[in-house]
């Protein structure tokens, strides 16, 4: 996979999760198109949006370890149309897509329970014989995340939410944040240095990102009306790219940290797990609950200094669970409100990092900075 389509996969989508771009539209767009009406050839995964093809894509090279021109044809490296060219790992992977979803059918009544990753983690092929080192060595640690029920004798969901807030600054100023604008760089997966980057938020559910790339500037959108990525051609299989579902459910909920008095609001069937261990040993307390469209969103807060250290989500689809992950850092005080400088995003299709030099609290915004582009949704020629 080429510099450029790598960017695309570390800046577009993952700006998804990370960065939103506002509209503040009060008439809701058009419906998506589906993947398989803009690329050609998909004979498996129709009927998702482009949004969710790209992510599956994210999802096979997670669970195989393997790169996007490692499945396609060379070609594919240089021109978005070539993705659609047969070969035989391409036709494989068909054919595992349908015996998988087959397996799921008429073992588990169709509740996914085996996908790539159950098998590949992260290999090629399926290991078959059994790992020494992994039976005598220390297991890994298991990431926060998976779906969990109310523990007994912990915390409600409610009381550790509280002392977030109360952490995070007095009930008045949380109020009192309406909006912010911010300045600082992005890295994304695979890119050679840091990109300039504007951020542009409204408590009102408006978010909108600007990453000043060498190729030019991609563009992330969140508004309540909807949501979108437009990038240059050579980073974007298509000028506009509609977030859709849980995916958008999940952005959404990624911005509200930013206006934390609204984040509670964002979810349903709070619960709350029993503590974790991140990768430095601190504790973590988890509270966990779910979107309008059913996405599940774990938070990981600080048992010590009740704040945010981790954001986990994951959305439902054909190939298995699209996890997203947020990691926060260096939180500063904006207008009375500790907000974090610093932070990581990871997914399926690679890493981007973020970090504010500068924001301006409670500033006007103008509505055009959250109004959708007209631009087409079908693929680049």
């Amino acid at each position: 996979m080429n510099g450029s389509t790598r960017r695309f996969i570390a800046a577009a989508i993952v700006l998804a999760g990370c960065f939103t771009v506002g509209l503040s539209g009060r008439q809701a767009p058009a419906p998506p198109p589906m993947a398989d009406q803009v690329f050609k050839n998909i004979q498996v995964l129709k009927g998702i949006p482009v949004d969710e093809f790209m992510l599956t894509m994210g999802f096979y090279a997670t669970a195989t370890g393997l790169n996007c021109t490692d499945c396609h044809v060379e070609e594919s490296g240089g021109s978005w149309a070539r993705y659609a060219d047969d070969n035989p790992l391409k036709m494989q992977t068909r054919r595992m897509q349908v015996m998988m979803t087959t397996i799921n059918r008429t073992n588990f009544g169709g509740r996914q329970v085996v996908t790539c990753d159950t098998c590949h983690r992260g290999f090629s092929r399926p290991n078959v014989m059994p790992s020494i080192n992994r039976l005598y060595g220390s297991p890994a640690a298991d990431e926060p995340g998976d779906p969990i029920e109310q523990a007994a004798g912990q915390p409600s969901p409610d009381q550790i939410l509280d002392q977030y807030m109360a952490a995070l600054g007095t009930p008045k100023s949380l109020a009192a944040l309406t909006s912010f604008t911010g300045k600082g760089t992005y890295m994304g997966f695979d890119d050679a240095g840091k990109s300039p980057v504007e951020l542009f938020a409204r408590a009102t559910g408006e978010r909108s990102t600007v990453v000043h790339t060498p190729l030019g500037d991609s563009t992330t959108t969140i508004t309540p009306a909807g949501g979108w990525v437009t990038a240059p051609p050579t980073d974007k299989p298509v000028p506009l790219m509609q977030i859709t579902g849980q995916e958008l459910d999940g952005v959404r909920v990624e911005a509200m940290v930013f206006f934390p008095a609204t984040l509670r609001k964002s979810l349903t069937k709070l619960r709350s797990g029993l503590p974790q261990l991140l990768e430095d040993d601190s504790e973590v307390l988890q509270v966990q609950g779910n979107t309008a469209n059913g996405a599940t969103v774990t938070l990981l807060i600080d048992s010590k200094t009740h704040l945010l250290r981790r954001l986990v989500r994951y959305n439902e689809s054909p190939v298995g669970r699209l996890v997203a992950r947020v990691d926060y850092h260096e939180y500063r005080d904006v207008a009375g409100v500790k907000l974090p400088s610093r932070w990581t995003v990871s997914w399926v299709s690679g890493r981007s990092h973020f970090e504010m030099t500068s924001a301006e609290p409670n500033v006007a915004i103008p509505a055009t900075r959250f109004v959708r582009p007209n631009l087409p949704q079908t693929l680049v020629p």
